[in-house]
């Protein structure tokens, strides 16, 4: 039975981490890069953190061999890259969609994890409390490199946005003063528990198939 066992645990990987990427466009928008620019950009880096954290720490303890998070993660990257490409062939700029930085978040997890000797318990609390430290500095020194997000965003609108939801310039001087600190502040208070979430749902899952 370990076979049947490696092998779903590899489909489940598979499955799960290209319906997270799909869970990431409605949860925090990864094209938010060039829809909303710096307004969302607190909301979007908690969704990320939290989204990256339950299925890294779910997959890393159903193995537990170091460096399966950042394998999720890079399932995910990838799938999100096609995606960037079929707005290509729509017609719409590269920049239109900056793809999220989660591998290295997720390295962190898988580092937290080997250098524990394999803690549970560390890898929920340091690893979920570092992943949510880093994603939001991760993704705002990809949002840097992106070519003026806001100009793209007015001159290639998304035709699935409705009006209300139209690019608006951030407030300056009210919440968007510092969204790295607040996502990062935020996203690792948040992290710890969805963490501890993921490896509860591990547990659940060695039960389903023994």
């Amino acid at each position: 039975m370990v076979w049947l066992r490696r092998t779903t645990h590899y489909l489940f990987i598979a499955v799960v981490a290209v319906n997270s990427t799909l869970l990431t466009i409605n949860a925090g928008d990864y094209i938010f890069y060039t829809d909303w620019a710096w307004t969302s950009f607190v909301v979007f880096s908690i969704a990320q953190s939290t989204m990256l954290v339950v299925g890294a720490i779910y997959y890393m303890l159903f193995t537990g061999v170091p460096g399966t998070a950042t394998y999720y993660a890079t399932i995910m990257t990838i799938y999100t890259w096609v995606a960037k490409g079929a707005w290509f062939a729509l017609g719409y700029p590269m920049d239109f969609i900056t793809v999220p930085v989660w591998i290295p978040s997720a390295m962190l997890l898988d580092l937290t994890y080997w250098a524990t000797r394999r803690n549970k318990h560390a890898a929920i609390i340091i690893g979920g409390t570092l992943v949510g430290l880093s994603l939001p500095i991760f993704n705002m020194i990809n949002l840097l490199l992106v070519r003026d997000p806001l100009e793209m965003a007015f001159k290639y609108p998304r035709p699935t946005l409705p009006p209300y939801m139209t690019p608006i310039e951030p407030q300056v001087g009210k919440f968007y003063n510092s969204p790295v600190a607040l996502g990062s502040g935020a996203g690792a208070v948040l992290s710890v528990p969805i963490a501890a979430l993921g490896a509860k749902l591990n547990t659940w899952t060695y039960r389903w198939m023994a």
